[in-house]
Formats: C-alpha cells, sequence, structure tokens
C-alpha cells in the first residue's frame, strides 16, 4: 500500500534550494524529485499520513507524494544526507532502501539517512566510494536494524565489515561480490546470526582464506563463492565438518577446482544439500551427460545440482552409470565411492550397445516370371533408381517396369511401388520380403 506523505512548503523550499546548488545532490532532494506528484501520481486507498510541520512562517500544507515503503534511488548522483528531520519524517516507515551507484564516499552521510529510517532492514550500498572513508563504530550502531545488506563493488575494507557485524546483531544476508579481495581478515568476534553470504567475483584462492568464513559465520547456511579462482579444498573431513556444521548450499561455479578429491571432500559438510559446480576445470573433458551423472553419483546427500533437483530415478541412474563407468578402471585408480556402490547394487555387466539408426540396406527376394534372385537394395534410393539396378537382372526397360512389394506380414497382399520420386525406406521394407517385377507389354 502506498504511504500519502504531506510537505508543507518548506518542504518544496527546500527542493529549490537544492536544485540550485552546482554540485552534488542530497538524498533528500533526489525523494522529493523521484517521487512527487508529477513523476508518481496521487493514488487513492489506504495509507498512513506523514507531513512534515510547517514553521510559522510555512503556508498551509498543499502537495502530497506517494511513497512506498521500498525505495529504489540508485544512479542518481546522491552526495549528502539533507536535512535530517525531513528524512525521518518522511521515511519512518521505509524498510527497504536501494542507494546502490551513487556518489556517497562519506560513511556519516550513510548514517544520518539510515539513523532516520527507524524500520529499514534491506541496504543496497553498492558501486559508491565508501573505501575513501572510514566507518567508525558510532557511525554503523545505527545500522543496528539492517538484516540485509549490499556493499558490492565498493571497495569496503575488512576493517570496514567487522565494524559492521560488531554493530548490527540481526545481519543475516551479507553481499560482498566485487571488492578485489585475495585474503579473508578474520574478525575475533564471530557474527553468529549470518546465513547467506555472497562473496563472488573476487580472488580467492587459497582454502586457508575460506575457512576463516567458516571461523567467523559459524552459522552460515548459504555460501556463494561463483567465479573466484579457488585451486583445492584441503581440509581434513573432521574439520570441514567443524567449520561449516550448518552449511546447507555452497555455490563453486567457475572455480579453479581440479580434482574428484575435492568433490568429494564436499560430502563432509554434515547438512549440504544444493551444490553448484557448473565452469571447473575438472570437468571440462567429460561431457554433459558423464559430468552430471558422476557428481550426483559422488554426492549422496546433495539434492539439487546446479538448480536442478535430483530424483531418486536419476540419483540410481548415475550411481548405475558411475559403477559402469569406473569397471575397467585399474584397480588403484578406482575411486572408494566406487566400491560403496558395489555394495549397494553388486557388479554390473556394461550395456549393450544398441545401434537405433535406421536400418540402410536389406536382403530382398526379387521374382521375375519363374525366376527368384536374392539381392541387396539401398533404401535410402527411389523407386526410379531400384528399377535401374534391376534392369541387368530382368532384362527389361525401366519405362516398361511395373514393381510390387510384398510384405508378408500384411493382410492385403502386393502393393504396387507406383510412384517413382518415393523413397524405399517409406514402404517399410525388411530383410526377406520380396519384390514382384512385371512387365508392362505382357
Amino acid at each position: 500500500a502506498a504511504i500519502f506523505l504531506i510537505i508543507s512548503n518548506p518542504a518544496l523550499n527546500f527542493i529549490e534550494r537544492k536544485m540550485d546548488q552546482p554540485s552534488g545532490r542530497s538524498f533528500m532532494q533526489v525523494l522529493c524529485e523521484k517521487y512527487s506528484p508529477e513523476n508518481f501520481p496521487y493514488r487513492r486507498g489506504p495509507g498512513m499520513g506523514v507531513h512534515v510541520p510547517a514553521t510559522p512562517q510555512g503556508s498551509p500544507m498543499k502537495d502530497r507524494l506517494n511513497l512506498p515503503s521500498v525505495l529504489v534511488l540508485n544512479s542518481c548522483g546522491i552526495t549528502c544526507a539533507g536535512d535530517e528531520r525531513e528524512i525521518a519524517a518522511f521515511c519512518a516507515h521505509v524498510s527497504e532502501l536501494d542507494l546502490s551507484d551513487n556518489k556517497l564516499e562519506d560513511w556519516h552521510e550513510v548514517s544520518k539517512i539510515v539513523s532516520n529510517v527507524p524500520q529499514l532492514e534491506f541496504l543496497n550500498l553498492s558501486s559508491n566510494p565508501l573505501n575513501l572513508s572510514v566507518l567508525e563504530r558510532t557511525c554503523a550502531g545505527s545500522f543496528s536494524g539492517v538484516r540485509k545488506l549490499v556493499l558490492n563493488n565498493s571497495k569496503a575494507s575488512w576493517e570496514t565489515v567487522h565494524t559492521i557485524l560488531q554493530e548490527l546483531p540481526d545481519l543475516e544476508e551479507l553481499f560482498l561480490c566485487l571488492n578485489d579481495y585475495d585474503t579473508v581478515s578474520c574478525s575475533s568476534i564471530c557474527c553468529h546470526s549470518l546465513k547467506l553470504l555472497h562473496i563472488t567475483d573476487n580472488n580467492l584462492q587459497d582454502w586457508t582464506e575460506i575457512r576463516k568464513l567458516g571461523v567467523m559465520f559459524p552459522s552460515l547456511d548459504t555460501l556463494v563463492l561463483a567465479n573466484n579462482h579457488l585451486n583445492a579444498i584441503e581440509e581434513p573431513d573432521d574439520s570441514l565438518a567443524r567449520l561449516f556444521p550448518n552449511l546447507r548450499s555452497i555455490s563453486l561455479h567457475k572455480s579453479g577446482l581440479q580434482s574428484w578429491e575435492d568433490i568429494d571432500k564436499l560430502n563432509s559438510f554434515p547438512k549440504l544439500e544444493e551444490v553448484r559446480l557448473l565452469g571447473i576445470p575438472l570437468l571440462q573433458p567429460y561431457t554433459t551427460e558423464e559430468r552430471r551423472k558422476l557428481v550426483v553419483a559422488r554426492l549422496p546427500s546433495v539434492s539439487k545440482l546446479n538448480g536442478s533437483v535430483v530424483t531418486d530415478g536419476e540419483r540410481e541412474d548415475s550411481e548405475r552409470f558411475f559403477i559402469r563407468y569406473y569397471v575397467d578402471v585399474p584397480k588403484e585408480e578406482v575411486p572408494f565411492r566406487y566400491h560403496e556402490l558395489i555394495t549397494k547394487y553388486g557388479r554390473l555387466e556394461p550395456l549393450a550397445e544398441v545401434d537405433l539408426r535406421p536400418q540402410s540396406s536389406v536382403k530382398v527376394e526379387v521374382h521375375f516370371n519363374d525366376q527368384v534372385e536374392e539381392m541387396s537394395i539401398r533404401l535410402d534410393q527411389t523407386v526410379a533408381e531400384l528399377k535401374k539396378q534391376l534392369k541387368t537382372l530382368v532384362q527389361l526397360s525401366t519405362s516398361n517396369m511395373r514393381l510390387y512389394y510384398f510384405d508378408q506380414e500384411a493382410p492385403f497382399g502386393p502393393e504396387e511401388m507406383k510412384y517413382s520420386s518415393r523413397a524405399l525406406h517409406s514402404f517399410g521394407i525388411r530383410d526377406g520380403d520380396k519384390i514382384y517385377v512385371e512387365s508392362k507389354t505382357k
């Protein structure tokens, strides 16, 4: 439902003052411009009235704004907060705020905005140059109610991240993508509330850095590491279970994993159900079918792979495929999972190779007068081409030749092959069938 704002004359004067400034735009200026009656027409319906009180010199309240609870003010050139009293009056009900791709470089200005939005739960500060200032704990305290924070491409330092974690006791989702991290700085304080971490498109190559995330975020449910260059999972199995005891989903899309042992390590996460593994070097030599089946067979607890649900039928097919895939591999190279599946299914014979391509030629009996000749004919040729093939055998010209096809299982007797351009395979000719040849002048 829309929230209707009644703006007094001083608020309108505020817009005019800010429009006269030569550089930079405030949050308050952009807010009033975007949600003005011209851009956001008045909508009738239930809503909560919020108004900016007029000063003694102000004129009576006369303009309305439609202000939703989700504000999207991205790419608006915002550099500062503006009048905090007006922010507080306008934004008391706002729960989500997108300030991405602006020009905010001072955490104090961000704090002025957020501290006056008491219901705020989602905040997107992506692609703001906030690395140009230091986030003090007093400023970070104004974020305390935020549950989802997006700092993609903000180049936020780990020191800034640690300050945020200390002051956001209810933070559940954190986005740190495109921040050029090649290491992870471990905080002395664990964040037990965080359930989801997106840290894609960085340069985290060593497992020693990834394990620090498990130390900092012990309740982590979802870890998205796509487009990093992680080259191996170097951790004992029992240690992995302790590091990520609650991890349910992990994305290693376009990582640098090159060993099946790394895939097997994923079984050490006790609650893992969902995995994304597209675009890793290990799987490049395999066919699409082999990639999925070999991975499904190695991860018995994973119920969703690369976004697709693994059904019980697919799992059984994959596990049987896995056995047959390794049946002729030298004993010392057979993975441990092979022996587990042999215990489950027993030793399986290789599948018979069945050629499902249509037959290209058949052997038929050619009957002419009292003669019978067995010959092989191609099914991709036409009736006219067959007549040319029979010309020498029956000593008739093609124009004087009438052909009949006799299917020994058909109930209607011989079928005349009238049309010269018809392909032989369309008759359904099989080995042992008969072709009768008669002279038209007989």
